[in-house]
C-alpha cells in the first residue's frame, strides 16, 4: 500500500487529494514504519487545501464532506512518535494562515477540532514541538473577528464560561525564550483588538485578570534585574555589561509597549488593571522609595534605574490616572511608601526601593539606611521659593523621610552628581511632555510652560471669569484661584482612599508660586555648577526654554546675576584656552557646537533620552587612562568648556527675550600681515601641503631623524595663517635656492617647544594630531574608548648645528604661536563680552566660513 503513493499523478488535483484522504482514512497506527507516509499526507493535504482554496473551492468541498480535519485529530491519538504532533500542528498553522475564504476559516474552526489541537496534551519538553504550537496559536488568533471568535468560546447563559485559545496560550507568556512570549503577546492583543464585549468581560473576570498582575509582576522583576546589572556594570564597566543592559532595557521597553497595546484595545477595566498593578506592585514599594536622597559621592544606582523606568512608564504607558497618580505621589514624603515595602520580593528588601540581594536584610543593615537618609527643612519663605535644595544634601540633616519627593528630585538637581542631575532633568522632561497630565497637575509640580500659563489665563479672561486684567497681571496664578487646581487634591484623596497612604495636607505648600520658583531656583543653581558636564547643562538649558521660552519674566535679580557671574567664568576659561593646545580648533569647534546647541534648546525633546543615564562610561569623560599632558586630554576638556560657555552665553540671549542667532558673533579673519612669514613664504590658507614649494628665506637648518640609524636634513620653517598654524619641514632644492619642497608638515599649536637641558642645539616638540573626535567622528570613534586609550602624542627632536640657531627657531614658534592666539582671541572677542555682543548684533558681523583646509593639517609624510 505504501508504494502506491508515490505513483504518479497530477500534483495538483482533486484526485491527488482524494487519494491522499483515502489514504489517510486506511492509517490505524502510526509508528516509525509508516510516519513519513502520514508526515508527507499532511504535508501534501496542507498544500492542495491551500491551492484550491485559491483556484477550485471543490478541493475545499471535498475537504468538509470528508471532515480531514477530523481525520487530523484521529491521525494525532494513534500517533506514538514526536514527529507527527509537529507536522499535524504545521499542516493545521500553513492552511489557517493561508486560508482566504471566510467560508473555510468557519468550518476549521467550527465542530471543536480546534478547542481539541489547543487542548491537547502535547509534550512540550520537545522545544521545536512549543515553538510549532506557538505558532498554532498565533495563526489561529491572526484569524479571529466578531464572528469567528464565538465558534472558540464555550458559553452559558450568553456568557462565556471557556476560552481555551486565551487560557493556553497565556500559559506561556512568561517562558524563558522570548520569542515565545512575543507569540504570546501577539496572541492576546488579537483577542483584545476583537472588541467582543462577552469575550471582554471574559476577560476581565476572575481569574484571568490574574494575568495583567502577573504580568507587571514579571515586569517588575525585569526592573531588578536592571538595576542589578546597572549595579555591576558601574564597579566593572565593560563593553559586555553595556550590551547585556542594553538588552534589558530594550526588554524593558518592549514590555511597556505591549501594555500600550493593550489599554489601547479599549477593554473596560484593563487600564484600571493595569495601573493599579503597576502603583502597587512596582512604582510605591520600589520605584518611589528609591529616589531617597544619598551622599553626592554615593553612586547609587537604584535612584538610576528608577529614574529611568519612571521615565519609561510616563512615557510609553499613556494612561491619565497612571501618570495623574504619580504625580501626586510626588508630593508625599518617603515615609508614606514604606507601607508597600515591608517584605522580601524575589531576593530584594524593597523597603528602600532596589536593594541588592547581596545586603543583609536585619534591621540593624535596614536602620543605617535610614540613617543615611538625608532630608531639608523648608524654612518660612525667605526668598522667592521658601526651597533651599543646597540643605537637601547636607550630611548633618538625617530626615528625609519627612521630604516630599519632588523636592529630592529638585535636591538631585541641585547638588547631585552628574547622572543624577540628568536623570531628574529627564523626569521633570518627560513630565512636561507627558500629554495624560492636567494642566493643573503641571503647575502644581511648577514645570507648566509659562505660554501655557498665559494661554489659559486669556482664555478665562474672554469667558468672563475673572477681570482680565486681574487675569493676566495677578501675581497669584488663578488656576488656583479658580477651582481647576484641585486636580492634585483629588489625585491626593484617591491614593488615599484607595491605596491607604495618609497625606498631612498642613505639610503641603498651596501657593501657586512657590513651586514654580523652585524650579526655577534649582535650575539657576545647576548653571552656576562647575562639577556638571556639558550635556547635562544643556538637558537643563532645554527644560529652562521649555518652562520660559518668551522672556525673562520670571527671573528675579538674583537669578541673573547668578547667571551673569558663571557666564563670565565661563568666558574666562575659554580665554585661556586661546592660550592652550588647540586654539586652531577653537573658532570651528564653537561654532559647530554653537548650531547644535541652538538645535537642541529649540527641539521639541530634549537633547537626551532617558537611558543614557544608565550608562556612566558615555557621560563622564575620564582621563585615568590618557597620558598625563595629553593634547587628545586638554581636546576633551576645550570641547567640554566650549559646550558650558556656548549654553550659558544662549541662555544669557534668551534672558532678554531675543531670538537666538544662527551663528555666533564672531569677527571675521584678518588680514595677512605685511612681511609675516607666510607671505615671504609663499604660503596661503590651504596651508602647506607635502610636495609644494616654499620660500625658505627664514627657515633654520636642522637635522631629525624619524627611523633609527637615518638621520635626514631639513629645514625647518613656523608658519601661522589666521587662526592656522604649521612646524614644517622642507627639503631645499639644489637648482633653486632659496625654495624648497614640503616634506613633513605637522600643527603648530600645542607643539610646546623646550630646549633640551643637557644638549643646547636640540629642540623638543610635540606633534598634536591634526583633529579631534567631534570633528573628525570617522576617525576617532567617540563611543569606543580603546580608541582614544591607543592615542599618544607624536615627539619631534630637532638637532640645530648651533645653540643661536637653535634660540631662533624656538623664537620663531614662539612668535607663530603669539599671532595665532592673537587672531583667535581677536575674532573671540565681540562673543566674550556680553554687552558687546549686544551692541554688535543689530550690525551685520561677517560669521566665518569655516573651511576644512584652515584647520585640517596633511597628514606627516616623509
Amino acid at each position: 500500500m505504501w508504494f502506491s503513493f508515490w505513483r504518479s499523478r497530477d500534483r495538483f488535483s482533486l484526485d491527488q487529494l482524494r487519494y491522499l484522504t483515502d489514504q489517510l482514512t486506511k492509517v490505524q497506527i502510526v509508528n516509525e514504519v509508516n510516519k513519513d507516509f502520514v508526515i508527507e499526507a499532511l504535508r501534501s493535504i496542507a498544500e492542495l487545501i491551500t491551492y484550491g482554496d485559491q483556484h477550485d473551492p471543490s478541493f475545499f468541498e471535498f475537504f468538509m464532506e470528508k471532515q480531514v480535519v477530523g481525520e487530523f485529530v484521529r491521525v494525532l491519538k494513534l500517533s506514538r512518535t514526536a514527529s507527527i504532533p509537529l507536522q499535524l500542528l504545521q499542516t493545521v498553522s500553513i492552511m489557517i494562515q493561508n486560508l482566504r475564504s471566510e467560508h473555510a476559516i468557519y468550518y476549521m474552526f467550527s465542530n471543536e477540532h480546534m478547542n481539541y489541537l489547543i487542548t491537547y496534551t502535547f509534550d512540550f519538553r520537545n522545544e521545536e514541538l512549543l515553538s510549532y504550537y506557538i505558532s498554532f496559536l498565533r495563526a489561529i488568533s491572526g484569524k479571529l473577528n466578531k464572528n469567528t471568535i464565538s465558534l472558540l468560546v464555550k458559553t452559558h447563559n450568553d456568557e462565556v464560561v471557556s476560552f481555551p485559545l486565551y487560557v493556553e496560550a497565556i500559559r506561556f507568556a512568561f517562558h524563558e525564550e522570548n520569542m515565545v512570549r512575543t507569540a504570546v503577546r501577539t496572541v492576546t492583543l488579537n483577542v483584545y483588538h476583537v472588541g467582543d464585549e462577552c469575550v471582554n468581560r471574559y476577560i476581565t473576570s476572575a481569574p484571568q485578570t490574574d494575568y495583567f498582575s502577573n504580568l507587571v509582576s514579571f515586569f517588575r522583576n525585569q526592573c531588578m534585574d536592571l538595576n542589578r546589572l546597572v549595579s555591576e556594570t558601574w564597579k566593572n564597566p565593560g563593553p559586555d555589561s553595556t550590551s547585556a543592559i542594553i538588552a534589558a532595557v530594550d526588554e524593558i521597553e518592549d514590555n511597556l509597549y505591549y501594555f500600550s497595546d493593550v489599554i489601547s484595545a479599549g477593554i473596560p477595566d484593563v487600564g484600571r488593571l493595569i495601573t493599579d498593578s503597576i502603583l502597587m506592585l512596582l512604582i510605591f514599594p520600589i520605584l518611589l522609595p528609591s529616589l531617597r536622597v544619598v551622599d553626592v559621592n554615593d553612586m547609587q544606582s537604584g535612584v538610576v534605574t528608577s529614574l529611568y523606568l519612571l521615565c519609561c512608564i510616563l512615557r510609553i504607558v499613556k494612561i491619565k490616572d497612571l501618570a495623574n497618580t504619580i504625580v501626586a505621589a510626588l508630593f508625599y514624603p518617603l515615609e508614606s511608601f514604606t507601607k508597600f515595602s515591608m517584605g522580601k520580593v524575589n531576593g530584594y528588601i524593597s523597603d528602600h526601593g532596589f536593594i541588592s540581594v547581596s545586603q543583609e536584610p536585619d534591621d540593624d543593615n535596614i536602620a543605617k539606611c535610614k540613617a543615611e537618609c538625608l532630608a531639608v527643612n523648608v524654612p518660612p519663605s525667605s526668598s522667592s521659593s521658601g526651597f533651599h535644595p543646597e540643605s537637601v544634601m547636607s550630611e548633618d540633616n538625617c530626615s528625609s523621610s519627612n521630604l516630599a519627593l519632588r523636592e529630592v528630585l529638585l535636591a538631585y538637581v541641585t547638588k547631585g552628581n552628574d547622572v543624577q542631575v540628568l536623570g531628574s532633568l529627564s523626569v521633570l522632561a518627560t513630565l512636561l511632555q507627558t500629554k495624560e497630565l492636567d494642566e493643573s497637575m503641571l503647575d502644581r509640580l511648577g514645570i507648566l510652560p509659562q505660554r501655557k500659563q498665559h494661554k489659559k489665563q486669556l482664555l478665562q479672561a474672554l469667558v468672563g471669569e475673572a477681570s482680565g486684567e486681574e487675569q493676566l497681571f495677578s501675581s497669584e496664578n488663578s488656576l488656583m484661584r479658580d477651582g481647576s487646581g484641585c486636580e492634585l487634591d483629588v489625585y491626593l484623596e484617591k491614593i488615599k482612599e484607595q491605596y491607604g497612604m495618609s497625606f498631612l495636607s498642613s505639610d503641603f505648600v498651596t501657593s501657586p508660586r512657590v513651586p514654580r520658583f523652585q524650579v526655577l531656583d534649582a535650575l539657576v543653581s545647576l548653571f552656576c555648577r562647575s562639577n556638571i558636564s556639558a550635556e547635562t547643562l544643556w538637558d537643563g538649558g532645554w527644560l529652562l526654554r521649555q518652562l520660559l521660552p518668551y522672556s525673562e519674566a520670571e527671573f528675579n535679580s538674583h537669578h541673573l546675576e547668578l547667571l551673569k557671574v558663571s557666564y563670565k567664568n565661563s568666558a574666562n576659561a575659554l580665554v585661556k584656552e586661546v592660550r592652550g593646545f588647540w586654539p586652531d580648533l577653537l573658532i570651528t569647534v564653537l561654532c559647530n557646537e554653537w548650531r547644535k546647541c541652538k538645535r537642541a534648546m529649540e527641539s521639541s525633546y530634549p537633547p537626551k533620552e532617558p537611558k543614557c543615564i544608565l550608562f556612566p562610561s558615555q557621560l563622564f569623560s575620564s582621563e585615568e587612562d590618557i597620558p598625563e599632558g595629553s593634547s587628545f586630554a586638554a581636546g576633551e576638556r576645550m570641547h567640554e568648556l566650549v559646550k558650558v560657555f556656548v549654553v550659558l552665553h544662549q541662555l544669557q540671549i534668551f534672558t532678554l527675550g531675543r531670538p537666538l542667532p544662527e551663528q555666533p558673533l564672531i569677527y571675521p579673519p584678518g588680514d595677512l600681515l605685511v612681511n609675516s612669514r607666510a607671505q615671504t613664504s609663499g604660503l596661503d590658507v590651504s596651508g602647506p601641503k607635502p610636495g609644494i614649494e616654499l620660500s625658505l628665506v627664514n627657515a633654520v637648518p636642522c637635522r631629525i631623524a624619524f627611523e633609527r640609524g637615518k638621520e635626514r636634513h631639513f629645514c625647518f620653517l613656523a608658519i601661522s595663517v589666521g587662526t592656522s598654524g604649521w612646524l614644517v619641514l622642507a627639503e631645499e632644492l639644489p637648482l633653486k635656492k632659496p625654495y624648497g619642497v614640503v616634506r613633513v608638515a605637522a600643527p603648530l599649536a600645542g607643539c610646546n617647544p623646550r630646549i633640551d637641558d643637557k644638549h643646547p642645539r636640540w629642540l623638543h616638540l610635540r606633534i598634536r594630531p591634526s583633529s579631534l573626535p567631534v570633528l573628525d567622528p570617522a576617525k576617532f570613534n567617540a563611543h569606543e574608548k580603546l580608541k582614544t586609550k591607543a592615542f599618544v602624542d607624536g615627539r619631534w627632536t630637532l638637532a640645530f648645528r648651533d645653540e643661536e640657531s637653535c634660540k631662533s627657531a624656538l623664537s620663531m614658534i614662539l612668535e607663530e604661536i603669539d599671532f595665532l592666539s592673537d587672531e583667535v582671541h581677536r575674532r573671540l572677542k565681540p562673543l566674550l563680552n556680553f554687552e558687546t555682543a549686544l551692541d554688535l548684533s543689530g550690525l551685520s558681523i561677517c560669521v566665518p566660513e569655516e573651511d576644512s583646509s584652515s584647520h585640517t593639517t596633511p597628514p606627516n609624510s616623509v
